[in-house]
């Protein structure tokens, strides 16, 4: 999926630091962009020379011998087996357990400081709030009385109380206030919400998913990038319709670009559309990572890895014509909220801005990210549909070819891996169906007390806000603090626009002097340009992208 990227120039946009720059000769870098620089490496299981250069065997469905006299075999272009192990049909199991790893879940500058925030991980609710400190708190969403929902709750002198029946809990879980409690009386001990530990890191919120075992500050994600002089970035948040596996793929899909996102940015274009070159140079029981680029440049100048849970960063070095080394990063992590749902934390950044970027506003390219992730979402949901349906291995369902699937197919080989410690996985030769039904939520968490506060901090009444997936408001808007101000701002100046225009032409009508007929109906018309641009720009933040087909 391509996306506007501010940090480089418009001619270097896209998802993945611009499919097609040409990289020039002497700016180079390949050093491998490590996620924790404190961290000494992991050892690395050994790779066969073969992993390298465009014909890269990694991992998928042994092919047919099919030849249709007119061209390569089949075997000469789709993904084999990449070990031994593989061939003979057998796993490698790593130790995992999904509850013990860091888990993205909020932006830190759109956690709101007035309410509670209900999120979601691998189907665990969660609510999300700060205290009368300041200090981020998470528990359980749901409150020990009769199980109602905490973040459709409010927050009274930084103590989260429940809007059922008004019990208070303080941040670490206690429970302490209770209206119908009589006075004598004490409270009970076991009214008390279950606590998880949550780090703020880098402008994110991370959570410990685990109540056993103490939070393991090694696992906590470091971004070497964002945290070099100057690194600036731009940063979204949007929840989908399809599983965390099925976002994590299309991410590390380059190939998909050009045809997907024809023209979504002035970058991606379909004629574009070329083999690819992978590098495969690592991997570990907690990912792996290598270089790519284009075939027909000899070149890999993107540097891609994949970090356990949900972390999927792409990497750039570029040197300018004064002999700075500037750094570039897209940033993806992909939470699993629960069956068929995700939420995915955006962040491109860089030590170069482009200068064309001061002149768009940031909504602006925060609404063309959203177009992006409508252009796949038809694309995504049929398929994740699909392998629900299957109940089969990937290895069974997809082709995937050298030229473009290694990042995917190494993808679903290492979910082979850990598969086992998930609630549920889809690998390529393994699978573990969900054992619980999907919990389908007639009402997003927050919407009642959004009502009660006349606030859409969580959705509300009417069409742009109405508690679907489906709806771009619902998707991202009521995520970002920056994007929901917009909308408001524009819905009030469409409004005052429009009443000052109905003044005005009845101003007009009751004028007795031709001149001030034409000033009053020429202010009329600029009132009315006003509203259309206001119209359009809410149009822009609110509206889903509806792909129109056109022929070659």
């Amino acid at each position: 999926m391509a996306l506007m990227n501010p940090f480089l120039s418009h001619t270097h946009n896209s998802l993945y630091l611009r499919l097609s720059t040409p990289t020039p000769k002497q700016n180079l870098h390949q050093t491998v962009f490590s996620s924790r620089p404190s961290q000494p490496s992991k050892p690395l299981l050994p790779l066969k020379k073969n992993h390298t250069s465009c014909s890269v065997v990694t991992d998928t469905k042994t092919a047919p011998l099919l030849d249709h006299g007119d061209g390569l075999e089949d075997h000469q272009i789709l993904l084999g087996p990449a070990s031994e192990e593989e061939r003979r049909g057998q796993n490698v199991v790593a130790d995992y357990d999904w509850t013990e790893e860091w888990y993205p879940l909020y932006l830190t500058q759109n956690v709101p400081e007035d309410a509670p925030l209900g999120l979601t991980v691998f189907g665990k609710q969660l609510v999300l709030y700060k205290d009368g400190k300041g200090e981020l708190r998470c528990h359980e969403d749901r409150c020990p009385h009769r199980l109602a929902k905490l973040s459709e709750g409010q927050l009274i002198d930084g103590r989260l109380e429940c809007l059922y029946h008004g019990w208070q809990f303080e941040g670490e879980g206690k429970c302490v206030k209770i209206p119908q409690l009589p006075a004598d009386a004490k409270i009970p001990r076991s009214a008390c919400v279950k606590t998880y530990e949550v780090r703020d890191s880098q402008g994110v919120v991370w959570v410990w998913m685990s109540l056993k075992t103490p939070p393991n500050v090694n696992k906590l994600p470091w971004f070497e990038n964002f945290a070099r002089p100057g690194f600036q970035d731009v940063s979204t948040t949007h929840e989908l319709p399809y599983d965390h596996s099925i976002l994590l793929e299309n991410l590390m899909d380059p190939a998909h670009i050009p045809i997907s996102h024809d023209r979504t940015d002035w970058t991606a274009k379909r004629e574009d559309a070329q083999p690819l070159c992978f590098k495969l140079t690592e991997r570990t029981d907690r990912g792996f990572a290598g270089w790519w680029g284009k075939e027909k440049d000899q070149s890999m100048p993107n540097f891609l890895r994949f970090e356990a849970p949900c972390v999927l960063q792409n990497n750039r070095e570029l040197v300018d014509e004064n002999g700075e080394k500037n750094y570039f990063t897209g940033l993806f992590l992909c939470t699993p909220t629960g069956q068929g749902k995700s939420l995915l934390i955006v962040r491109f950044g860089g030590t170069k801005r482009s200068p064309l970027a001061k002149f768009f506003p940031k909504w602006y390219f925060h609404q063309n990210a959203c177009k992006v992730f409508e252009q796949d979402m038809g694309f995504l949901s049929s398929q994740n549909e699909v392998l629900l349906k299957q109940k089969v291995p990937t290895k069974e369902l997809y082709l995937n070819l050298k030229s473009s699937d290694t990042w995917v197919a190494e993808y679903r080989k290492w979910m082979d891996k850990v598969g086992h410690g998930m609630p549920y996985h889809f690998g390529h030769s393994t699978i573990s169906l969900p054992k619980e039904p999907a919990v389908v939520e007639h009402a997003p968490a927050g919407l009642v007390a959004g009502l009660s506060a006349s606030s859409p901090a969580k959705g509300g009444i009417g069409t742009i806000h109405a508690p679907n997936l489906a709806n771009r408001y619902f998707r991202h808007v009521i995520h970002c603090k920056g994007c929901r101000s917009v909308v408001k701002a524009f819905q009030a100046w469409r409004n005052g626009l429009s009443a000052m225009a109905v003044v005005l032409i009845v101003g007009a009508i009751l004028a007795s002097q031709r001149q001030w007929k034409v000033f009053l109906l020429v202010s009329a018309s600029i009132c009315s340009a006003g509203i259309y641009a206001c119209s359009t720009a809410i149009a822009m933040n609110t509206t889903n992208f509806i792909r129109t087909h056109r022929r070659l």
